[in-house]
């Protein structure tokens, strides 16, 4: 197992930090005691370690003293900052595995020093219920056994993909900030059901189990949506006349602007 006798340190346990440390752990994919968590505050810190029963470190340095795996889930604001603290206790062997939007992996190896071994992550929020779409790129000095780790990491919350780093900010446009669409999408069936004369809570419950069985439905045949979607579609019946209606106001169109949108942004936060 790729994370078998690993000594991992999780800086930041947020949302997408507490996500993963909750995942390893209840997978059993990690000892309770080979685990140390450290939170910009300390009673957060101190909270998290009894809960989960870990350990709590008082300082990101202390952290990542003896540590196998790096995980750093901090806001990118900080992020430089972060890895200024834990530069001179971090082993050379370590495995960093980053999950801030926008760092890229040479920025890190910069600030790290020469040979650093960096993985960085692109999760999504749905990952804080095990349903998450991840994608990990490995920086220029991390080997193959490094991109298994961080792989096995991802997947306990996630299915887990690979891309060279240059993909990942078109992975922060579709998936990064995806679901961000689809409950828009969710809010505008079920306000367009309420339009047509259902409850605001039928309507709701309706579009959520409608998407969640189609998604379910393309994953588990295989098929091509365009082939699902023309399952649906009679001559003359009601989807066609529905799909004739978004065609129309350019609902291809539009999603595809939303991911390019999302994407050219994720670039210039790079920069």
């Amino acid at each position: 197992m790729p994370l078998q006798d690993k000594t991992i340190a999780i800086i930041g346990v947020g949302n997408m930090g507490g996500a993963l440390l909750a995942g390893l752990l209840d997978s059993g994919a990690v000892e309770k005691d080979r685990v140390v968590v450290h939170n910009r505050r300390d009673d957060k810190t101190q909270e998290i370690a009894k809960r989960y029963g870990v350990r709590g470190a008082a300082t990101n340095a202390e952290a990542v003293r003896g540590a196998d795996i790096v995980l750093i889930a901090v806001k990118p604001q900080i992020f430089e900052k972060v890895l200024g603290e834990i530069r001179d206790d971090l082993s050379p062997e370590a495995l960093v595995l980053s999950v801030a939007a926008g760092i890229p992996t040479a920025k890190i190896e910069a600030v790290l020093g020469v040979g650093a071994r960096v993985v960085r992550a692109m999760p999504n929020t749905p990952s804080l219920i095990k349903e998450g779409a991840s994608a990990i790129a490995p920086g220029a000095h991390a080997t193959s056994e490094d991109v298994e780790v961080a792989r096995a990491i991802l997947s306990e919350v996630s299915r887990v993909v690979v891309v060279e780093e240059i993909h990942l900010d078109a992975v922060t446009g579709l998936s990064g900030s995806g679901p961000a669409y689809i409950f828009l999408i969710i809010e505008a069936f079920a306000d367009a059901g309420v339009k047509v004369g259902l409850s605001r809570e039928i309507a709701q419950d309706l579009a959520v189990q409608t998407i969640q069985g189609a998604a379910r439905m393309l994953q588990q045949t295989g098929e091509h949506p365009g082939r699902l979607k023309d399952m649906v579609t009679s001559p003359g019946g009601t989807a066609i006349a529905g799909l004739h209606t978004l065609e129309a106001g350019g609902l291809r169109t539009t999603i595809i602007n939303a991911v390019e949108a999302a994407t050219n942004r994720a670039r210039e936060l790079g920069q």
